[in-house]
C-alpha cells in the first residue's frame, strides 16, 4: 500500500463537486492516504466522504488553507466533526492545536509565512526551521511545507534543506505535477506529499481518465523504487 503520497481529491485549490464519486472509483487501488480541502463542498457531504475514507481502511486528511485564528479554528472543528485523522495547513494558533491534541487529530500546520489565493510561501528556510522546532516542543505532529509555491529563492533548495533538516515529519504540498518533480521529491524524501490538480488535468496521460493518470503515478512511483511503501 502507497503511504508516501496523499491523493487530494481538490482542484483549483477546491474540493471537486463529484469528489465521493471519484473516489469510490478508485479506493481499490494502492493508496493509503486520501484527503480534500475545506471548500468546494457542503459539509454534510464532506462528513460522507470522510466516513467511505474511513470504512474503506483509508487514512484521511483535511486541508485548511485559511490564515485568521477563527477561520483555522473552524477548519479545525470541521476536521473533528467530519472524523478526519489529520489537519493540514491553517497558520499555527496555540488555540488550534490545542484543540485539536484534545480531540486525538494530528496537525501539520503551514511552515513559514503563508498568504493570498492562491498560497505563496515566503520567508528564510532558519526561519521556518526555527518556527518547526517550537512547533515540534508543543508538541505539534509536522508541517505542511508549500515547497513549489515558494517566491523567496529556489523552491527545490528550500525544500530539501528543510525537509532534512526537520525535527518532524513533513508534508510536501502543493504544485507535484510532473514525472521530474516526483523524482525530486524521492530525493528529498518528506513524510509524504500531495497530489491532487495534476490527477484532473491529466499530467500523466493525456486522453485518459482521472483513474488512468492515478494508475500511472503508482507505477511511476513503484518504478523509482518506492518499494517500501507497497504491499
Amino acid at each position: 500500500m502507497l503511504d508516501k503520497i496523499i491523493i487530494m481529491l481538490t482542484h483549483n485549490d477546491k474540493t471537486v463537486p463529484n469528489a465521493i464519486e471519484i473516489f469510490e472509483e478508485n479506493k481499490d487501488l494502492p493508496i493509503q492516504y486520501w484527503g480534500f480541502k475545506d471548500v468546494g463542498m457542503e459539509p454534510e457531504k464532506m462528513k460522507v466522504l470522510c466516513t467511505k475514507m474511513r470504512e474503506a481502511g483509508k487514512t484521511s486528511f483535511l486541508e485548511v488553507v485559511s490564515y485568521s485564528e477563527e477561520e483555522c479554528m473552524r477548519g479545525a472543528k470541521l476536521a473533528v466533526e467530519c472524523g478526519f485523522d489529520y489537519l493540514l495547513g491553517t497558520l499555527y494558533y496555540d488555540s488550534v492545536a490545542e484543540y485539536v491534541k484534545k480531540q486525538g487529530l494530528k496537525y501539520c500546520p503551514f511552515a513559514g509565512k503563508v498568504s493570498k489565493s492562491p498560497s505563496i510561501l515566503e520567508g528564510t528556510v532558519e526561519e521556518m526551521l526555527a518556527q518547526e522546532a517550537a512547533f515540534a516542543e508543543k508538541g505539534v505532529f509536522g508541517t505542511d511545507l508549500l515547497g513549489y509555491r515558494y517566491v523567496d529563492g529556489d523552491p527545490t533548495e528550500l525544500s530539501a534543506e528543510y525537509i532534512r533538516k526537520a525535527k518532524t515529519p513533513v508534508v510536501l504540498a502543493g504544485s507535484i505535477g510532473s514525472e521530474e518533480r516526483m523524482e525530486l521529491v524521492k530525493e528529498m524524501n518528506p513524510w509524504c506529499f500531495t497530489m491532487g490538480s495534476a490527477l484532473f488535468t491529466k499530467n500523466f496521460v493525456k486522453e485518459g481518465s482521472f483513474r488512468d493518470n492515478l494508475v500511472y503515478v503508482v507505477g511511476f512511483l513503484k518504478y523509482l523504487g518506492i518499494e517500501d511503501a507497497v504491499a
